[in-house]
């Protein structure tokens, strides 16, 4: 019996402000990332059960590409298994805009394909179902 829960999606978007720049070059450190999976999976669980749920675990995380301030990251979560309590959750972080200092201190462009900054697996927990 499949559930009507698995492939659900949730997307969520976010500028990087400079303030969060970590590192020289205005890099944003890995973790931030996961902040915002964090959040991503949030939406997951309230719209999956009604309940802000717990993140559990990571059994994968990825850093694949920089992320810099001025960016706009468009972070999305796939429901990919619900056990009772548990549930699997594939995230994905991708710039999809990135700012151009090059050619401006505000200058920024709508990238053609978006670059895949991070991608995790991660398990939430809900409360029992009453």
């Amino acid at each position: 019996m499949s559930d009507s829960r698995v492939g659900l999606t949730v997307t969520h978007r976010r500028y990087v402000p400079f303030s969060h720049a970590h590192y020289a070059g205005n890099l944003v450190d890995g973790a931030y990332a996961l902040g915002l999976f964090g959040d991503v999976a949030t939406e997951v669980c309230i719209r999956t059960d009604g309940d802000e749920g717990l993140f559990a675990s990571y059994s994968d995380v990825q850093f694949r590409s920089p992320m810099r301030a001025g960016d706009v990251l468009e972070v999305s979560a796939t429901v990919t298994r619900v056990g009772t309590r548990s549930r699997t959750i594939d995230f994905v972080a991708r710039v999809v805009c990135r700012g151009r200092p090059d050619r401006g201190e505000s200058a920024a462009e709508v990238l053609a394909e978006p670059v895949v900054a991070v991608t995790a697996t991660g398990t939430v927990v809900v409360p029992a179902a009453a």
